[in-house]
């Protein structure tokens, strides 16, 4: 099964590294909110650390959309507990993870979820750095697969999640470079002329962001 968008996400259970011991997680347990799968290829190194640390430090702000985040290693669970305790004692301005990791890490040991989510380099043995949205029906939503050298963005991560969740509540939709109390869109012929007029008749400045 390949991970496509308004398709059910791929299903996996699988071992994880949950506050610094083993748990096995089923994505079948996240049913009812929305999820992030987070693949990041070479653990601790030189983007990756930033990535973890950044979706770390605002697992707050996902626990107030509803959101889990699931970071997504192609390794086993013993490594990358080890490698979590001794970055843990590592400085951040020294690149590692400091004493306040909480943020969930999944043992993909066989490859199988980065194989089945399309992230896998198969040669190399390393993932793409994937960022998947599921939402609590468990489909699959939206995805973002970036190149090697480029990290992804929390705030990107956060607004597209609101996004979709006032889509789901308010059957209106969001137009480009939406944010949190933007206009949306109706999707009725009439009802998206108070859109469209509204954004026309706003200055330039306000209006190159709604367009």
């Amino acid at each position: 099964m390949v991970a496509t968008v308004q398709q059910p996400a791929p299903t996996f259970t699988a071992q994880a590294v949950v506050d610094g011991l083993f748990k096995e997680i089923s994505l079948s347990e996240y049913l009812g909110q929305w999820v992030f799968l987070l693949f990041y290829p070479m653990d601790f190194t030189f983007v990756c650390p930033t990535e973890i640390l950044a979706f770390n430090d605002a697992l707050p702000a996902f626990a107030n959309v509803n959101t889990t985040v699931l970071g997504t290693s192609l390794r086993y669970r013993y490594f990358v507990l080890l490698l979590t305790a001794i970055t843990s004692l590592q400085n951040r301005k020294d690149g590692g993870l400091g004493p306040d990791l909480k943020l969930p890490l999944v043992a993909d040991r066989n490859m199988r979820i980065a194989r089945d989510y399309g992230v896998l380099i198969e040669e190399k043995g390393v993932a793409l750095r994937g960022l998947f949205l599921i939402d609590p029906k468990g489909v699959l939503r939206q995805a973002t697969i970036n190149d090697l050298p480029v990290g992804r963005s929390v705030d990107e991560a956060l607004r597209l999640v609101k996004a979709f969740q006032f889509t789901e509540q308010y059957g209106e939709v969001c137009p480009a470079n939406w944010t949190e109390g933007d206009r949306t869109i109706k999707t009725d012929p009439t009802g998206k002329l108070e859109y469209f007029n509204s954004v026309n008749d706003a200055p330039a400045a306000k209006r190159h962001r709604a367009e």
